[in-house]
């Protein structure tokens, strides 16, 4: 069942976070909602700009809806990721998608907020839930590239303008985390400070953490140790530190890197040890077991498994 981000919210705020996990494939899908439902845990599809380049858009819904059919107790919003106003739009006419983000937040304070605003008054009137995003996370993320010395926090004052201008549904904050390959130079750390001082001005309103993969160093040595030349300073965030985010206000935490280490970790094993096979299908079963007890994994740190049937509950009234 296919539900707004804003109604995961509802039932999510300050009990657990959502998992938010972008796809790009087959077996990526597959082992979302197979991860999900043995967690039995609601959950967030991102598509990201890359992914619809790389899988094509009609490819990646097909998916989708085919997997919501092989799964049908599944409980997950269809999300873009990072988009820009003209992504955005496509998303909102197309029907498919329940939410999507416009990151406008490289842009001057009052440029972004007439940018979200526009985005909000359109996805709004389909139904359409919109995150957006302030500060400046380092690191790269599709087009964006954001160095460390532009890194910035978010200020609580203007998230607080910033939410009353646009009215979003949720907001991405920069509070400590990196995205993609920033997380090698090993500087993650979240400020929990800032996030309660976001909290205070916007009570009861959902915000995102985006670059929040933890980077485990078991699976940078696996892949190191079969041929992988991964930075050994690799840190993301702590996973013991969601549940210490949740009660803060953090309601839906994206995590993409750790899953691409899988998959990385899966495929180089696999052909070092089985140097004869050219398969493809051996290993993409393999990643497909691993890739969903991740999922569960990360849902047992975000406090979200075995809260589906609550979610469902409440999502259907």
């Amino acid at each position: 069942m296919i539900v707004t981000t804003k109604q995961l919210f509802e039932v999510a705020y300050e009990k657990f976070a959502v998992g938010a996990y972008n796809i790009n494939n087959m077996e990526q899908t597959l082992g979302l909602f197979r991860g999900n439902l043995q967690s039995k845990a609601p959950f967030i599809i991102q598509i990201s700009k890359g992914a619809r380049k790389y899988a094509e858009v009609k490819m990646l819904e097909a998916m989708i809806r085919a997997a919501e059919e092989i799964f049908p107790d599944a409980v997950f919003a269809v999300h873009l990721d990072h988009g820009d106003e003209e992504t955005c739009y496509d998303c909102i006419e197309s029907g498919f998608y329940s939410s999507v983000m416009i990151d406008a937040s490289h842009l001057p304070l009052e440029e972004n907020i007439a940018v979200v605003k526009r985005v909000v008054e359109k996805a709004h009137a389909k139904g359409i839930s919109v995150e957006a995003e302030l500060g400046k996370l380092g690191g790269v993320e599709e087009d964006i590239k954001v160095d460390e010395k532009h890194a910035s926090l978010t200020d609580p004052d203007e998230a607080a303008e910033f939410v009353e201008r646009t009215k979003c549904d949720s907001l991405a904050v920069a509070i400590g985390t990196s995205h993609g390959a920033y997380k090698f130079s090993g500087g993650q750390g979240l400020h929990f400070d800032r996030i309660k001082a976001i909290q205070k001005l916007l009570p009861n309103f959902p915000l995102v953490m985006h670059g929040s993969s933890s980077v485990p160093q078991e699976e940078v040595k696996r892949i190191n140790d079969a041929g992988g030349k991964i930075p050994t300073t690799a840190k993301g965030v702590n996973e013991e530190e969601f549940a210490k985010a949740i009660p803060l206000g953090v309601t839906k935490v994206n995590i993409d890197t750790d899953g691409r280490l899988v998959w990385t970790r899966v495929h180089r094993e696999f052909f070092r040890d089985e140097p004869d096979q050219f398969d493809f299908r051996k290993p993409g079963k393999v990643f497909m077991a691993e890739y969903a007890n991740f999922i569960a994994h990360k849902n047992e740190k975000l406090l979200s498994a075995g809260t589906l049937d609550d979610v469902r509950k409440t999502a259907s009234k």
